[in-house]
C-alpha cells in the first residue's frame, strides 16, 4: 500500500469511527456509551477503534467539540458583526438555530443531558469564554432598550427557538401532527420567531 493511499484509509476510517459517534453519543448520551457500541455502528472491531482513538473521553471531546464548535463559530461570528444591524442579526440567529437543530433533533436533549451530569465536560467544549457583555449583539440591545436586560431577549431568542425541537415528541402526540406536518411548522418559526423578538424590542 502506497503512503498516499494509507493516508486516505486512515482519513477514511477515522471520519467512519467520528461519525459513529456522533451518532451514539447523541442517542445515549456519554455516559450510557460504550466504545464497543461506537465500534459496532462504524462497522469495525474494537481495537481498530481504539488504535485510532485511545480512550471514549478523548472520542467524545473531538466530535462533540467539532460539532459545537462549528455550530458556535457561526453563531459568534454573527453576534460580533459590528456591520450587521440587531434585526438582522436576530434573523441570522434563528435561521441558524433551526437550520442545525433541523438537522441534529437530538442535539438540544443531549447537551441538556450532559450539563446537568457532566457540565464540566461540556464547558470545556462549549466556547463560552468567547461571550461577554462586549459582543456587538449584546451592545446593540443595550442602545435600543437600556431598561431591560439583554439576557431577556437571548432567553426569549433560544427558548422559542430550541423548545419545540426539545418537545417535538409531546407536540406529535398532542397534536397528533405528522413529521411532515411538523417539519413545516418548525420551518414557519424561521420567519415568525425574529418577528416577534422585533415586536418585544417595541414593546413598552
Amino acid at each position: 500500500m502506497t503512503k498516499k493511499s494509507k493516508r486516505e484509509t486512515d482519513t477514511s476510517t477515522e471520519e467512519k469511527i467520528k461519525e459513529a459517534a456522533r451518532k451514539v453519543f447523541l442517542q445515549k448520551g456519554y455516559s450510557a456509551t460504550r466504545t464497543r457500541d461506537i465500534a459496532e455502528e462504524a462497522g469495525i472491531n474494537l481495537a481498530l477503534l481504539n488504535y485510532y482513538f485511545r480512550s471514549k473521553e478523548k472520542l467524545f471531546y473531538e466530535v462533540m467539540q467539532e460539532k459545537m464548535q462549528q455550530f458556535f463559530g457561526e453563531l459568534l461570528s454573527i453576534v460580533n458583526d459590528d456591520s450587521t444591524k440587531l434585526e438582522t442579526k436576530i434573523e441570522l440567529i434563528v435561521s441558524n438555530y433551526i437550520t442545525v437543530l433541523s438537522e441534529n433533533p437530538e442535539l438540544p436533549l443531549f447537551v441538556l443531558s450532559e450539563m446537568k451530569g457532566h457540565a464540566e465536560k461540556i464547558k470545556k467544549i462549549l466556547p463560552v469564554q468567547k461571550i461577554s457583555n462586549n459582543i456587538s449583539f449584546i451592545r446593540q440591545l443595550k442602545e435600543r432598550r437600556p431598561d431591560i436586560n439583554p439576557i431577556h431577549f437571548l432567553m426569549n431568542i433560544l427558548g422559542m427557538t430550541v423548545f419545540p425541537f426539545i418537545a417535538r415528541p409531546a407536540f406529535n402526540h398532542i397534536a397528533a401532527t405528522n413529521k411532515n406536518e411538523l417539519d413545516s411548522i418548525l420551518k414557519e418559526r424561521e420567519k415568525l420567531i425574529p418577528l416577534w423578538v422585533k415586536a418585544m424590542l417595541k414593546a413598552k
